[in-house]
């Protein structure tokens, strides 16, 4: 028999989870009882369709990055004190996110609990992250993390299992009470989905055609290095020079695991001076991607434009199912909604977030979507997913080089002779006083609803509308306000302005730029170059500098 005790907590303010979970601070998790108030909390709050926490099958992985392996012990601890029947455990406890999303989904289990504050910086004076996927793989909706914070606010008596240390390093099974740890290899069942997925014969073919042709994957010392290693060396017989950082470490070697140009700047410059034809990164958790080439930067615009066009051409997984519609994230560029057209397919602008996907996808009226922010994936699983992203990006090159010689400029100046180029960027400004950045996004909702934007002409352009995106879900019928500033123009092109929720200290602005050109002479031209009046305009609209201090972003992509 187990002890259970019964310990006396208090709540503490704002353990309230977004749709990546609760991210703060590692040393804001270490306090007494912080974490065994969120993992109890979590576990009440087990949808009772799902069966509830009691008899539960939960999975459980992350990107192993600092305080995971004492968080695990104390998910033990509270799984058996409420009954859970079993834990599907990564090695380590290291599973990227979309590989848990599709191992919940393969076993059937309850849901999952992973140990991740995505790309977000680890180690000690960093962050660290918990959040609760359910039975579809799928980050918790809103009714679900609502519930896990009206328990957290509430919360009075812990029960813990008074259990020894559970060593999580040896693959196989182990009884803790009456509750069942099952500890797996996390690579493997992704590796084998991928299988399904992708054409593994023609990529290896064409790298075998092509022994000139050279990749670089940069695991950024997070969670998808091992997955790398199994695909591209293991896999497709890549040279070990083909992968760089793919040790999983607790701080990410000090880095910044956003696989972007600014934090993923080691594989640029690789890129740069060795000539590689093909790039690409992953972030911290795995559900990121960047891709790069020589020349030529892949906006996660573009990618998920490009991969929709390409899709039942080069990948198998296409070929069979067919693709059912196509979504964006309402920031993202416009570009896939022009494939959508030209292919005759339904198409979503969804707020940010995975779970607005997941909706679709569970009824069958998605097929493949994109976040600017880096996210891309599929109805495979129900979170994004960067390496789906880079094996798409190997599939498309495979199939386009069967008649023809061609990297990755040439596939971006090819898509837009076809669909014309829509042309983005995104400004971070990260850390930033929250309350200014309330007080500049209220001001100018404040403009919105006293219509004073309309009509409103700024140098080269006018504004056609502005609106605070608002969007009520085709599938369950819920209504998501306030998701963002939309500034539309006469001629199409775009600024939007909001709050992210993804970092753990202060506000996180972030604006974006787009405009749209038919004109084959600007294709070629670097972004920023083609965007600068159109940033002009959106500083001056927003009074960024004056409400936030800062002249310059964090991060430009």
């Amino acid at each position: 028999m187990v002890n259970i005790q019964t310990v006396a907590t208090q709540p503490f303010e704002g353990q309230k989870p977004g749709t990546s979970g609760l991210r703060k601070r590692v040393k804001i998790f270490q306090q007494k009882n912080y974490t065994e108030n969120f993992i109890q909390s979590i576990l009440e709050a087990i949808p009772e369709a799902d069966g509830g926490a009691k008899g539960a099958t939960l999975v459980i992985g992350g990107d192993g990055r600092y305080y995971s392996d004492e968080v695990l012990q104390v998910i033990v601890k509270c799984s058996v004190a409420q009954g859970v029947s079993k834990l599907i455990v990564g090695r380590n406890g290291i599973v990227s996110t979309p590989a848990a999303s599709n191992i919940i989904r393969k076993r059937k289990a309850t849901g999952g609990i992973l140990l991740t504050a995505s790309h977000n910086p680890g180690g000690p004076d960093n962050d660290f992250g918990i959040k609760y996927n359910c039975s579809n793989g799928g980050p918790a909706p809103e009714s679900v993390t609502n519930k896990i914070y009206e328990v957290s606010k509430t919360i009075k008596e812990l029960k813990l299992a008074d259990v020894p240390k559970v060593d999580f390093s040896k693959i196989g099974t182990q009884q803790v009470g009456d509750m069942t740890i099952e500890i797996i290899d996390g690579v493997a069942d992704y590796v084998d989905l991928m299988k399904e997925i992708f054409d593994f014969d023609a990529i290896k073919s064409f790298f075998a055609k092509n022994k000139d042709f050279k990749m670089l994957f940069d695991g950024m010392n997070g969670v998808t290095g091992p997955y790398g290693y199994r695909l591209f060396v293991e896999e497709f017989g890549l040279p070990e020079s083909s992968v760089m950082r793919c040790t999983p470490q607790p701080d990410f070697g000090g880095g910044h695991p956003d696989p972007n140009l600014t934090y993923a700047h080691d594989l640029v410059e690789a890129v740069n001076s060795q000539g590689i034809d093909f790039g690409a990164a992953s972030d911290g958790d795995g559900d990121r991607n960047m891709i790069i080439g020589k020349n030529a930067f892949v906006t996660p615009s573009d990618s998920v434009a490009i991969i929709a066009h390409y899709a039942k051409d080069a990948i198998p997984y296409f070929k069979k199912h067919g693709v059912n519609g196509l979504a964006r994230s309402m920031p993202t560029s416009q570009a896939v909604d022009l494939v959508a057209k030209k292919l005759g397919l339904e198409h979503f602008e969804v707020p940010t977030g995975w779970k607005f996907f997941g909706n679709l996808m569970d009824a069958g009226r998605c097929s493949i979507c994109g976040e600017e922010s880096f996210g891309t994936g599929s109805d495979h699983i129900r979170e994004k997913d960067g390496l789906w992203a880079v094996l798409a990006w190997l599939s498309i090159l495979a199939h386009v080089n069967k008649d023809k010689t061609m990297g990755v400029q040439d596939i971006l100046q090819e898509h837009y002779k076809i669909y014309g180029r829509n042309f983005f960027s995104r400004y971070d400004y990260e850390e930033v006083d929250g309350q200014r950045a309330d007080d500049m996004v209220k001001r100018l909702s404040h403009q919105i609803e006293k219509n004073e934007l309309a009509g409103k002409k700024i140098g080269d352009f006018t504004i056609d509308k502005a609106d605070d995106f608002e969007y009520l879900d085709p599938i369950d019928g819920s209504v998501s306000k306030h998701q963002g500033i939309r500034i539309i123009f006469t001629d199409g092109s775009r600024i939007i302005i909001r709050l992210s929720g993804t970092g753990s200290q202060g506000a996180t602005v972030r604006l974006y730029v787009e405009k749209y050109s038919n004109d084959a002479a600007e294709y070629p031209k670097d972004a920023q170059v083609g965007l600068k009046p159109l940033i002009d305009v959106a500083l001056e609209l927003s009074e960024l500098e004056k409400f936030t201090g800062r002249k310059e972003p964090t991060v430009i992509t």
